[in-house]
């Protein structure tokens, strides 16, 4: 079936069923293709592949049947006209910016993105002559004030990580293009599951399909999706180049994560909000940040521009990192880990894990606290999250 047909097709079938293309073994599972090149037919249909005159396989650093499905799935569920699946979240956003920046050209970013995000701006692109500012993420003037003639792309991440920070994404993507500038969102917290910056106006969405898209804490991949002409040809011809391949068998593992994505991300935005009501009525905990508590500020763009919250929360304890820590070393059940989107829950202290390469001035500017922690909700029991984390909470309280 084409890429286009699948638009007539709900989410969840379009997640079980798009880029599908059983072979003549009839296969009801999508195969694993394990192979690192392909066999042509004559030297004449080589050169064709080669030159681009026909479509094919040629070799698996770009072109294998087993990715390619998962690229189709995932251009499907995000409403794109082309997906290119990378080795992981961060050569999503690599192979983005290289293939569509050049020296002397601008970034604006908002600050609350993951650290390794800043410090790839920082260390990496501006060795190379692209210059990055930052801006509050929910201030518009900012962003604007921000755009310069030279400005090029707008990139951000709603909810953020790990204070759930919400952009209005049709607002900025109307400000990007009013500047002929694009508009690159990471949609990693809430998956197309829950939310299409696509469909909102953004020009191209970035994931890391180590987190929801696997669901199981299984492998490492991410993706770019877009248009058949950015994505299609210019970030595609990155990958084709340099090679932050995705592996065969890690996007099999997607493919069987985006089967039950709909499904697990409804589980893991339901318990969420249940512990962010919990820990928002403790009396060691000073703040909560999630989006589905009216207290949140952008608590109502976050209902309108999203189907649910997502399973990421963070919050303050009473006191500092001495405090933070001891919450993290009472518990028995929650993992220790900074990865998020498994089906088990996680706890990390963000000042130390994911921010601890920023400066402390840097993590001032994204209100990373030394009392800050970070839970990625998962599909266990709340209530046994819930007395896993009282141990830590009630000692302080």
């Amino acid at each position: 079936m084409a890429q286009e047909d699948w638009e007539a097709y709900g989410f969840a079938t379009r997640a079980v069923r798009a880029g599908q293309h059983r072979t003549s073994e009839g296969e009801q599972g999508e195969p694993i293709f394990t192979t690192s090149s392909f066999v042509f037919d004559s030297a004449a249909q080589a050169a064709a592949r080669f030159a681009g005159e026909e479509p094919g396989n040629i070799y698996s650093r770009f072109t294998n049947p087993t990715v390619r499905t998962f690229e189709e799935r995932l251009a499907a569920l995000e409403d794109g006209e082309r997906c290119v699946a990378t080795a992981s979240g961060m050569s999503a956003i690599l192979s983005t910016c290289v293939a569509l920046l050049q020296q002397g050209d601008h970034l604006v970013s908002s600050r609350s993105i993951f650290g390794t995000t800043t410090v790839l701006f920082n260390n990496y692109l501006g060795r190379f002559g692209v210059e990055t500012d930052y801006v509050s993420l929910t201030d518009l003037e900012a962003w604007r004030a921000a755009i310069r003639p030279e400005t090029r792309l707008l990139f951000l991440e709603t909810p953020s990580n790990p204070l759930t920070d919400v952009a209005d994404i049709r607002a900025l993507a109307e400000l990007a293009h009013a500047n002929d500038c694009l508009l690159v969102v990471d949609n990693c917290l809430c998956t197309p599951a829950l939310q299409q910056p696509l469909a909102l106006g953004a020009d191209i969405v970035i994931h890391s399909a180590t987190k929801y898209l696997d669901g199981q804490g299984r492998c490492v991949g991410g993706a770019v999706v877009g248009d058949a002409e950015r994505v299609g040809k210019e970030v595609f011809g990155f990958l084709r180049t340099a090679g932050p391949t995705m592996s065969p068998f890690n996007a099999w593992v997607f493919l069987k994560g985006l089967e039950t994505l709909s499904l697990r991300m409804r589980a893991h935005s339901a318990n969420a909000l249940a512990l962010a009501q919990w820990l928002e009525a403790h009396p060691a905990v000073e703040r909560v940040y999630y989006p589905g508590l009216a207290s949140h500020p952008q608590h109502e763009l976050a209902a309108a521009q999203q189907s649910g919250f997502g399973g990421v929360l963070a919050f303050e304890v009473r006191g500092g990192r001495e405090e933070a820590w001891q919450v993290v070393d009472g518990t028995r059940l929650l993992s220790i880990t900074a990865n998020l989107g498994d089906a088990k829950t996680t706890i990390t202290h963000p000042a130390t894990t994911t921010h601890g390469r920023l400066t402390p001035e840097q993590r001032a500017d994204s209100g990373i606290g030394d009392g800050l922690l970070r839970i990625a909700v998962g599909l266990e029991e709340v209530a046994d999250i819930q007395a896993d984390l009282a141990r830590g909470l009630d000692a302080i309280a």
